[in-house]
C-alpha cells in the first residue's frame, strides 16, 4: 500500500492511474473522459482521464484536450459516495444525480470495465489510501 493521497488532487489521479496499470486489457474499452465535480470545498474541480483498453493511460487536472468523448457532471457529495462505493455510478446516472453529456454510446462501452470486480478491487485499494 502506498502513501495517503487527497481526493481530487494530481497525486490522487496519478495513484488512480497506477492502480489500473496491471488490470486485464480490455481491447476497445477506450475513451477520453472529462469530469466536472461541482460544489466541493475548493469549488469545481475539472479533470480528464484517458482510458486505453480498460486501463487509465492518462489522468490530469484540467479539461480534456482534444475534446472528450463524454463529460461527467457530478456534485462533490455524489462523487465522494461513488469513490467510497456507497453509490453505484449506474444508479447515480439513472437517478439523475450524475449527468453525462457527449457520446453516451462510448460511455456505455467503457462502463462494464469501470464496474468490473478487478476495477472495484483497484478502487478499494486506492480508497484505503484516500483522504477526504
Amino acid at each position: 500500500m502506498g502513501a495517503s493521497v487527497e481526493l481530487l488532487t494530481q497525486d490522487w489521479l496519478d495513484a488512480q492511474r497506477d492502480a489500473t496499470r496491471d488490470l486485464p486489457a480490455r481491447p476497445g474499452a477506450s475513451a477520453r473522459v472529462e469530469y466536472r465535480v461541482s460544489g466541493g470545498p475548493d469549488g469545481e474541480v475539472v479533470f480528464h482521464t484517458v482510458l486505453e483498453d480498460g486501463r487509465i493511460a492518462e489522468s490530469a487536472l484540467g479539461p480534456a484536450d482534444p475534446e472528450p468523448d463524454f463529460t461527467v457532471l457530478v456534485p462533490h457529495a455524489e462523487y465522494v459516495a461513488i469513490v467510497r462505493g456507497d453509490l453505484d455510478q449506474n444508479v447515480g446516472f439513472m437517478q439523475g444525480r450524475v449527468k453525462v453529456t457527449g457520446n453516451i454510446g462510448r460511455m456505455l462501452s467503457v462502463l462494464p470495465v469501470t464496474t468490473s470486480p478487478e476495477w472495484r478491487a483497484a478502487a478499494d485499494d486506492l480508497l484505503a489510501r484516500t483522504s477526504f
